[in-house]
């Protein structure tokens, strides 16, 4: 009894260097979207004791 070979597509495992490339490139996209959220709170934050300071806002709650 012969063994029958059969023709099937051989699948070849992930390219190394397109996997660095594609994780590289995720990770600056997601470091640069994080970064520009802590620029946005940083300003926020600094925004809010500006006006603090300057007297335009209080946090004391006026009494009526």
């Amino acid at each position: 009894m012969a063994a029958h070979k059969i023709a099937h597509v051989t699948l070849t495992g992930p390219s190394v260097v397109k996997e660095l490339f594609i994780g590289f490139a995720l990770g600056l996209a997601a470091g640069g979207m994080w970064k520009m959220h802590h620029w946005n709170e940083q300003r926020k934050t600094r925004a809010f004791y500006d006006m603090l300071e300057k007297g335009e806002i209080s946090v004391v709650v006026a009494e009526e």
